[in-house]
């Protein structure tokens, strides 16, 4: 096993394959139903994510993608089956809207213990063409296993959570977690993330399963980011450049 990576498992048939020897502890889910797995992102990149999975599960295995930042789709290179939302299929298909070395700098923004073989100077952001393209309320099927697709744009504009009905489990990406919230460059949007969060509040949700950082977090947290953008709403302060605003678990950034 792949000591870059942490395996950690939920269920019987679900898992989570987290980097936590990187800054950004970034979480990526595998999913195993009947007839198919799901692998909801695939982290930095920086070290064979495919190797764990295929010691996990030998369905055949579809990527769904949170949102097309960089270090969620690091190790999409190998997959051949992959799906993106309809808002940024271009971002992966096209063109990434941050520069390259932009993102070779936040990778190493804080040292961490890297893979061996990983150089910097090689990494690429990945770029393909999705095989599948996500809209809202989607439903897809695992095999006695379903998961709806929720848009919940703000932190990008094709950002997703995954919703499983059965299990009461959202996969809540970068709209929610324990860390800095963050709405603060070009491609985001405050106003959308703040509508995004009320948008979950009417699920009924047992577990929260985020993209980064601790993942025991408390299932109030959403009320408490929603009332947080509400108040700043109220005070006039929900507009890009006002900076990072502290809570009790969390930051929001805009």
């Amino acid at each position: 096993m792949d000591s870059w990576f942490t395996v950690e498992q939920i269920d019987q048939d679900t898992f989570v394959i987290s980097e936590y020897k990187h800054w950004e502890e970034t979480h990526c889910y595998l999913l195993c139903g009947t007839k198919r797995a799901i692998l909801i992102d695939t982290g930095l990149g920086v070290s064979n994510i495919r190797e764990v999975i295929d010691g996990l599960t030998k369905l055949p295995v579809t990527v769904i993608t949170t949102h097309v930042h960089w270090d969620h789709i690091g190790g999409h290179k190998y997959f051949r089956s992959i799906a993106v939302h309809e808002a940024e299929k271009e971002w992966l298909s096209v063109k990434f809207p941050i520069p390259l070395q932009v993102v070779k700098n936040n990778i190493m923004c804080n040292p961490c213990d890297f893979p061996s073989d990983f150089k910097v100077e090689k990494y690429q952001i990945f770029q393909g063409v999705p095989q599948m393209i996500l809209h809202d309320e989607d439903c897809i099927d695992l095999g006695n296993r379903k998961l709806v697709v929720i848009h919940t744009p703000g932190h990008s504009p094709g950002h997703c959570c995954f919703y499983e009905a059965d299990r009461k489990y959202l996969y809540s990406g970068d709209l929610i977690y324990s860390g800095c919230l963050d709405a603060f460059y070009p491609s985001t949007n405050p106003q959308e993330f703040w509508k995004s969060v009320r948008k979950i509040q009417s699920l009924k949700i047992s577990r929260i399963l985020p993209g980064h950082h601790h993942l025991s977090i408390p299932v109030t947290i959403i009320d408490k980011i929603e009332t947080a953008f509400h108040n700043l709403s109220n005070e006039g302060k929900l507009k890009q450049g006002n900076g990072i605003f502290s809570y009790e678990g969390f930051q929001i950034h805009i």
